[in-house]
């Protein structure tokens, strides 16, 4: 334990500091990371780096070369930097993206002007800020993602420095201009460019400078000699920190914390200022006795921390400082770079990547000198249980006699998650597990998920992978953004093992990660579309949660259309085929999937895609290919494209339903009499050419009849038009006309028993009883006259309705008796006709005591027939 302790450093009395290993680097760099733009993403990201980007002196034929290598020192992509804008203009020759092939060139050139900065968004996207203010993104593997500009303004002034910062919302860029202005956007995503106020007086680039994110507002901090100046988007103020040694004259370095709330000042006199980043408080100040310019100025602090320390390094020292008197100071025997980390320090060198942090509370309770902790003990306690000693069960009374168990395998399950080797993590979780078994309730949780923790932090920390992530940055991170950032690195298998170790839902986790390896793999273009589509489809089958239809349109975005056709085969979703379709221009397969989902509002899309897309003939054509879809394009028409329905019908011939596209016609548009009679010839012709007689003499009739309806208005006056021809002989009956209503009904041969139910009904709604009688004297009635008596009794008129009721034939006398009200008769009428159901009807009738003797007649002759 105390060889363990032997790379602490105390800072102060409260707080020890360690810096250990991560990798040995086997980049083979050639030249000082001085000489190079170097740029590190954090929580164990990627690193990039520009070499030869100042060497102006060399020969036009040295290229600088943009690489990018994983925190081991692993290559991932290697790029070349065109010459065609003078000895260090970028354009850029993609080298490679794998290791394996990092040597063959594979050329891939665009113009653009030299580079001032780098740095990595919260999405590992490399962004390279130009002299010209153009920002270019690339992907992890040197892909080229797209580019944006800073604006005119920085295009014009060029660009003097550049800072890569990261807020809630996301990465953000901000440029110093020749002007000695600020321009910046706070997410870079959503590119929105705000130019900073002027700072008065400044005519020279400031000493220092950096950005600051307050308020959810990014802001920058700047230093002009011994005033610092801070820019928000409406002014520009000069703000003082609390508590600074006197005699400054200039700010050489500022350091932002890691969460933004802290801010470190290096001074020409020494002394480095720490306090928060509002300038509203000051935390600590220590005099370092070295007033030259640090390379480089980092926070290092622990999350729930009360300590702060500050990293600062030169050319071959570093130093850590905090509040306390003293400092801890190693010798750098290389030229390193420091990455600030949530929770510490990365620092890299040609030939080493270590971590610097403090030394977490639980593991210093542990294994600090003479520590009496009880995790403390309880490790001890296993491992004298291994020697098969019996101080174990001594330590464990101990534990146990203060009430201290549950403590100790806290303690040693919380270390155990800070500890980078693995055999020191198994030793504290050999020790929890021990102690856990003393333990009536102990939680088993926190302990399965460190284990599970540890054995995912172990793997993504391994060379070949080159994520050194600790246990706080891990929880910080979430498993689903380390998930994506294997993913990113095309460490398909990897993140599939992790997900189905940690058995989380296939839609977050295996099917999500196999989508993303398929969309990978239709980018390999030496390999066959049907060889694609077919391994795709073994790997994928019907895992829920994977879309073909995503996968195929990145197919189709790598220029590989077969292929996202082939892979839409495997879409069950038509909803998701058709639209892609489309897009792809291949509208007739589009339409096609769609009739096969039976989905009509699909099916509509397409063929308004269809319609906007082809000329009329060629439209009309594949319709009638069709059936279906003719049907409901038919449909549409007569709702929304009349004059296109009728064309489609000129050009299937069909006549008969062209005919009737013309009576509706007729009626729905014309309103002078001429064009109507003129639109039903033209359907009238129709019919004779379907030779559908019948429709063809109708329409000529409804001529006729518009015709003598026109005349009629001029003679008679009144409103004839668009009746029918009942209605136009009802009209003439109710006007008096009865001649010409008879003359009516001749023209257009209307039957003798119509014409006379007509009569009959418009004259009892005239209540003309007079003439309604001498019509049914004028002629034997061919309806007989139970219609007259019906009709009279619904007018409510029983005197007339008797009149006719004697006029009734034999067959229908019971029923007009009964409708006029003389049971009696009917009775007798019944009994002579001997008819079983008019004698039923009209016991029916009866009611009371006043048909009582009528039902007793009927009754008895009902006897009388039985016995006969």
């Amino acid at each position: 334990m105390d060889c363990y302790t032997a790379n602490w450093n105390p800072l102060g009395d409260s707080a020890f500091y360690r810096k250990y290993e991560l990798y040995s680097m086997d980049w083979d760099l050639k030249e000082e990371l001085r000489d190079c733009l170097v740029a590190a993403a954090p929580y164990g990201g990627p690193i990039a780096l520009l070499r030869n980007p100042w060497r102006k002196e060399k020969a036009a034929s040295v290229r600088p070369v943009l690489d990018i290598y994983s925190a081991s020192g692993m290559p991932l992509a290697s790029l070349l930097v065109s010459t065609s804008d003078g000895p260090w203009g970028l354009g850029l020759d993609r080298v490679s993206s794998s290791e394996d092939s990092l040597r063959n060139l594979s050329p891939l050139q665009w113009k653009s002007g030299p580079v001032v900065s780098l740095g990595w968004s919260a999405e590992e996207e490399l962004l390279c800020v130009q002299e010209d203010g153009a920002v270019l993104v690339y992907g992890l593997h040197g892909d080229f993602r797209r580019h944006f500009s800073m604006g005119n303004e920085v295009l014009q002034n060029r660009v003097l420095d550049a800072r890569i910062f990261h807020t809630e919302f996301g990465s953000g860029v901000a440029i110093l201009t020749g002007a000695h202005r600020f321009t910046l956007s706070a997410n870079v995503g959503d590119l929105k460019l705000r130019r900073m106020p002027e700072v008065p007086g400044l005519q020279s680039a400031p000493s220092c400078w950096t950005a600051l994110c307050q308020d959810r507002v990014a802001h920058v901090l700047l230093a002009v000699g011994p005033d610092l100046y801070l820019l928000d988007h409406a002014a520009c103020s000069a703000v003082t920190p609390p508590g600074l040694a006197p005699g400054v004259s200039s700010f050489l370095q500022m350091a932002v914390s890691f969460t933004y709330r802290h801010l470190a000042l290096f001074t020409d006199t020494g002394y480095i200022w720490m306090g928060t980043a509002s300038l509203k408080e000051k935390l600590c100040e220590f005099n370092c006795n070295i007033r030259a310019p640090p390379k480089q100025m980092v926070w290092c602090s622990r999350p729930r921390s009360k300590e702060r320390a500050v990293v600062v390094a030169w050319e071959r020292r570093l130093m850590v400082v905090g509040d306390a008197s003293e400092s801890i100071q190693f010798v750098l025997d290389e030229d390193s770079y420091l990455v600030p980390e949530l929770d510490g320090v990365r620092i890299f060198s040609r030939s080493t990547h270590e971590f610097l942090h403090e030394v977490p509370a639980a593991s210093e309770e542990i294994f600090k000198i003479a520590s009496m902790a009880p995790g403390a003990l309880l490790l001890e306690a296993q491992k004298e249980y291994e020697k098969e000693s019996q101080k174990a069960d001594e330590y464990l009374r101990e534990i146990q006699e203060l009430g201290q168990l549950t403590q100790a395998v806290q303690q040693c399950i919380e270390a155990a998650g800070h500890e980078h080797q693995p055999d020191m993590q198994k030793s504290l979780l050999r020790a929890a597990s021990f102690g856990k078994c003393f333990l009536d309730r102990f939680p088993p949780n926190s302990f399965v998920h460190m284990c599970q923790d540890l054995r995912v932090l172990n793997a993504v920390r391994d060379y070949h992978i080159g994520i050194p992530l600790t246990y706080s940055q891990y929880k910080q991170l979430t498993i689903q953004v380390l998930l994506d950032r294997l993913v990113l690195r095309r460490l398909y298998p990897l993140a599939i093992q992790i997900c189905e170790y940690l058995r989380l839902p296939e839609v977050q986790g295996v099917s999500r990660i196999l989508a993303h390896w398929a969309c990978y793999k239709v980018q390999q273009k030496d390999v066959s579309d049907e060889d694609v589509a077919r391994a795709i489809n073994q790997k994928l089958g019907d895992t829920p949660g994977v879309s073909y239809s995503d996968i195929a349109a990145r197919a189709y975005g790598c220029g590989r259309t077969e292929l996202a056709i082939k892979l839409l085969e495997y879409e069950p979703r038509s909803g998701e085929q058709v639209p892609l379709l489309l897009k792809m221009k291949r509208s007739k397969l589009a339409l096609s999937k769609a009739i096969e989902s039976g989905d009509t509002d699909l099916v509509f899309t397409v063929l308004l895609h269809l319609k906007n897309e082809l000329n009329r003939g060629d439209f009309f054509m594949t319709l009638r290919n069709q059936p279906m879809a003719l049907s409901l394009y038919r449909q549409f028409c007569k709702h929304q494209e009349l004059e296109t329905l009728k064309d489609l019908y000129n050009q299937d011939d069909n006549h008969q339903e062209l005919g009737s596209f013309h009576i509706r016609a007729s009626y729905a548009a014309e309103e002078r009499i001429e064009g109507r009679v003129a639109a039903l010839q033209t359907a009238a012709d129709a019919f004779y050419k379907a030779k559908n007689e019948f429709a063809a003499k109708a329409t000529e009739d409804q001529m006729r009849l518009l015709r003598l309806q026109r005349r009629l208005e001029d003679e008679l006056g009144g409103q004839f038009l668009d009746l029918s021809l009942h209605d136009t002989v009802t009209t003439l009956i109710l006007g008096g006309h009865n001649k010409r209503a008879e003359q009516l009904a001749r023209d257009f041969r209307i039957p003798d028993k119509r014409l006379w139910w007509l009569k009959l009904t418009a004259l009892a709604d005239l209540e003309d009883w007079e003439e309604l009688e001498k019509f049914s004297k004028s002629k034997k009635s061919p309806i007989g006259y139970l219609p007259f008596v019906e009709i009279c009794m619904k007018q409510h008129n029983k005197y007339e309705a008797k009149k006719y009721a004697s006029r009734v034939g034999p067959e229908q006398k019971v029923k007009a008796l009964l409708l006029v009200g003389d049971v009696a008769q009917a009775a007798d009428v019944a009994i002579e006709h001997r008819n079983e159901a008019e004698l039923s009807l009209v016991l029916s009738h009866c009611t009371g005591a006043t048909d009582g003797a009528t039902a007793d007649k009927i009754q008895r002759a009902r006897a009388q027939a039985q016995k006969k």
